[in-house]
């Protein structure tokens, strides 16, 4: 078990459905106040990519984004709250003392064996890269499977490929949320109009940042409704593409490699 300071990292604040953690807050926080996220990552320790992946994954998970940011790498780009975004810093800043209040009285509360464990395991986290939430659109039952289709916000949609005992199992219905979880290896990226090809998902988007490794790079896709779909392709893919930041391109996503997952 760790101690008092790790219980805090994994504590999170929910607000009409969606979370975020007091680091992310933090970063929030810092965001406001620089103007940039390049400034905030600095301030706050983290490295850019970080930070830019954090702030991808708020956008992602609440129902509109937090942060309004303009792409322009380590070396600039300005960033800013959205009132959505100030919202949540303000919600944050009221309940902060008594959430570390409570954390004192959980700590001290807990044992050693299955109650800790529990509440260990009430803040796991997926290993996929992408987590987007959206309301279920639509189900389509067939003998054995079931296709939902997910409303991401702004005529932006995923679909997913599940079996009927798993549409049951989540009790997925029609006006729900849900989150779809999507490994980034399983998004491939295609440039150009008039693509015809097997994947169930193709949603366009533009370029909005752009990591490189020695091998492979990790392609941010700006999708809309102030969502992103991170993909990995090998870094010669990213060259023979031309994927930079403002290049148009799609996302392609078979829909049985879209996970969906309920709170």
């Amino acid at each position: 078990m760790g101690t008092e300071g790790d219980l805090t990292a994994a504590l999170t604040f929910q607000r009409g459905g969606a979370r975020a953690s007091l680091e992310r807050v933090a970063l929030l926080e810092a965001i406001a106040e620089l103007g940039s996220i390049s400034a905030a990552a600095k301030r706050l320790g983290l490295s850019y990519k970080g930070a830019w992946d954090a702030v991808q994954a708020m956008n992602n998970l609440f129902e509109g984004p937090l942060i309004d940011a303009a792409p322009g790498g380590r070396a600039g780009g300005a960033a800013s709250l959205t009132p959505r975004g100030q919202a949540v810093v303000t919600a944050f800043g009221r309940v902060r003392v008594e959430l570390e209040a409570t954390l004192a009285k959980l700590e001290s509360h807990l044992g050693d064996g299955a109650s800790r464990d529990l509440f260990w395991s009430l803040g796991m986290r997926a290993s996929a890269r992408n987590a987007l939430r959206g309301t279920i659109r639509q189900i389509t039952a067939s003998a054995v499977s079931a296709e939902v289709e997910l409303d991401l916000g702004e005529g932006v949609a995923i679909t997913a490929l599940l079996t009927r005992q798993s549409v049951e199992d989540l009790d997925l219905r029609v006006g729900a949320p849900a989150i779809a979880l999507i490994k980034a290896s399983f998004v491939m990226l295609a440039v150009g109009e008039g693509l015809r090809t097997s994947a169930r998902n193709q949603i366009p988007g533009r370029v909005s940042a752009r990591f490189d490794g020695e091998v492979n790079s990790e392609i941010a896709l700006d999708i809309g409704a102030g969502k992103s779909l991170v993909a990995t392709v090998t870094r010669d893919s990213a060259e023979a593409l031309g994927l930079a930041v403002g290049v148009r391109a799609s996302a392609l996503i078979k829909a049985p490699h879209v996970i969906l997952a309920v709170e």
